[in-house]
């Protein structure tokens, strides 16, 4: 078994004062709140049984004669719940740690409350979604309540002062702990730190001063959002409570998927599929844009995999709608997997005519396979 001097760094003959300077050192660098590598835990335990055994003289003389047998396994870490607030102690003894406030009490909740912010996830067609559009939505949230006016009291009737806390919210208590006494400050049980107490409660709202609402609301999507895109209405969050300002609402944008259009930023994306004749000749062909139909040109020529820009065919900018993206439109050329016999001798005749210098020599090919000029 480890030895308890060993273990709290001390000699055989350590007085009493030594003894307690060892174990707060040691009670400091190994406290869970404090230390959180592995093993801590089971170490600041191990150092609080060998203090409890050696604090006390009659513990400490059996244990220094018979060992940790003597003391038949009495010495322990004391229980958390018994040792009248030693977790809460230490929260406010590495109060630089914990992160409490100075009085190592809860913060008090008395005066008014700011509101919580509230958070609506709104779907938006493509569309929509690139020239903006105003939409009404339905939200839960919380409204002082206008029958007791926020106060929680019955109309007639108004909080009281807190006789537990004397209306601070906070009570205070002594705690006997090794490293001496100390006087904790905590949150009134009677009043939940409020200072009142509400004894003829709101059959409205049931005391608590805001009751639930469901609000319309009309919001205003500007042009270019996109998935991602947060939009703050100031002030239509929750209501505080005690008469706190509200929160705000914001509403978080997820723009619907379009089955041709496909966008990355301010730019539009398509394709569309032509003829090798038409590759070859060029052509004018219908294509979708967020605007509508329009004709798009196809340059003789045209190489597969080609990509043509429709300029200023795209996504306005949020926040500047005058300027807009491009509409960029993906080529790409669908060649036959069958031929009859008459495109056959007609293709070949023109293989056998085609050159760098005439390149149109295919012109009557293309008039005899599809029935138009070229």
């Amino acid at each position: 078994m480890a030895d308890f001097y060993q273990i709290l760094g001390v000699s055989r003959d350590a007085d009493a004062d030594t003894l307690k300077r060892a174990y707060r050192k040691l009670a400091r660098q190994y406290h869970p709140d404090v230390n959180k590598e592995p093993g801590a835990e089971d170490k600041f335990k191990e150092i609080g049984k060998a203090y409890e055994a050696l604090a006390d003289p009659e513990t400490r003389a059996r244990y220094d004669q018979f060992g940790e047998a003597g003391i038949g396994g009495a010495a322990g870490m004391p229980d958390m719940g018994d040792m009248g607030g030693f977790a809460d102690l230490f929260e406010t003894f590495f109060n630089g740690f914990g992160g409490q406030n100075p009085q190592g009490g809860r913060t008090q909740r008395r005066g008014p409350q700011q509101g919580d912010d509230l958070r609506y996830d709104l779907n938006v067609d493509f569309k929509d979604a690139i020239f903006g559009q105003q939409k009404e939505i339905t939200i839960p949230h919380l409204e002082t309540c206008e029958v007791c006016r926020g106060t929680g009291a019955k109309p007639g009737t108004g909080p009281k002062t807190c006789s537990t806390c004397g209306g601070s919210g906070q009570v205070r208590r002594a705690t006997r702990t090794p490293f001496g006494n100390f006087t904790q400050v905590a949150e009134c049980p009677s009043c939940n730190g409020t200072g009142q107490i509400i004894s003829d409660p709101c059959t409205s709202c049931g005391g608590n001063g805001v009751k639930q609402v469901r609000k319309k609301l009309r919001i205003n999507i500007p042009a270019g959002v996109d998935t991602g895109t947060k939009l703050r209405v100031s002030g239509e969050g929750n209501v505080g409570l005690k008469g706190g300002p509200p929160g705000d609402l914001y509403v978080f944008i997820k723009v619907k998927k379009d089955s041709k259009l496909k966008r990355d930023g301010v730019t539009i994306f398509s394709e569309i599929y032509v003829s090798y004749l038409q590759a070859i000749l060029g052509d004018t062909v219908n294509i979708t844009t967020v605007d509508g139909d329009v004709n798009l040109k196809i340059p003789s020529g045209t190489q597969p995999n080609t990509t043509l820009s429709l300029e200023n065919k795209g996504v306005p900018r949020l926040g500047n709608p005058v300027a807009r993206g491009n509409h960029e439109v993906l080529v790409k050329v669908k060649l036959p997997t069958r031929i009859t016999d008459s495109e056959r001798e007609l293709l070949e005749g023109l293989a056998s005519q085609y050159s760098d210098k005439n390149i149109n020599s295919s012109s009557g090919l293309f008039s005899k396979l599809f029935g138009k000029e070229s």
